[in-house]
């Protein structure tokens, strides 16, 4: 009980943040609503009778909504590094609960910011008329749920490798910005060259953006690249390799402090 106590109060904690932080919920709403509205209507404007029957606001609103909740979960964990600096992480570290249980509250405290954003994207679909049935939304909050804890997971170990918050605002850009056009969100990915195409298997985002566009289209489609039971695979085996190396890393660090 202690152990689940302690996962629950810290993304308890990060929860009430990001109710308190006005600004951050308004820039956190505004840009997916301006890829979505924007770039996703000009493209099936200017693309839409070319591009084989494939509805391109449907693809960039897929894309942007599992962008979205990963980028989300995994830029919130920078909190971490705050914490450092602020020698809260210190006071969390001497209790007697597991490593993993701490990093782990931090990455559903992130997931739980990331899932309003969600579903404010969402009520946004509905306005563009995007087609959204009950079972289809049912499947998509579960995927959401997976993607914003693959997505806290990789933020661990990016940020277990950095030693201040500016830093991790520095690199950061550097490590999300490439995977905005590999992982496909904006444009298909089927048919790159081939060092492109190792490079977008190599970007975890695209895992997570396959992975709602498995649900929204279905695996039969063809729209995604991976099926669903392929996708959740490689989810859970990168999921278990972050959490164990992240938290290892983030764990020595402050041995070393």
């Amino acid at each position: 009980m202690s152990e689940a106590s302690a996962i629950l109060a810290l993304a308890h904690r990060d929860f009430i943040k990001l109710l308190r932080d006005r600004q951050r919920m308004v820039a956190d709403f505004a840009f997916p609503l301006i890829f979505i509205g924007i770039l996703g209507t000009s493209l099936q404007a200017g693309f839409g009778e070319r591009a084989g029957g494939l509805n391109l606001l449907d693809y960039v609103f897929t894309g942007v909504l599992a962008q979205t909740v990963w980028q989300s979960s995994a830029l919130g964990l920078i909190s971490l590094l705050a914490d450092r600096e602020q020698d809260f992480s210190q006071e969390i570290f001497v209790s007697p609960i597991s490593r993993y249980s701490i990093v782990l509250g931090k990455i559903l405290g992130e997931s739980l910011v990331a899932l309003p954003q969600a579903l404010g994207i969402i009520a946004f679909g509905f306005i563009l008329q995007i087609h959204m049935g009950p079972d289809q939304l049912a499947r998509m909050a579960l995927a959401m749920l997976v993607i914003a804890l693959f997505g806290g997971a990789f933020g661990v170990i990016v940020l277990a490798n950095l030693s201040s918050q500016r830093a991790a605002n520095q690199i950061f850009p550097f490590v999300m910005l490439p995977q905005f056009f590999l992982a496909g969100i904006f444009n298909p990915i089927q048919h790159l060259p081939w060092f492109l195409d190792i490079l977008t298997k190599i970007a975890p985002m695209r895992y997570a953006v396959d992975l709602m566009r498995d649900i929204y289209y279905g695996s039969g489609s063809g729209v995604p690249i991976f099926d669903l039971p392929t996708n959740l695979a490689i989810i859970g085996a990168e999921f278990a390799v972050f959490m164990v190396l992240g938290t290892a890393g983030f764990v020595r660090a402050e041995r070393n402090r």
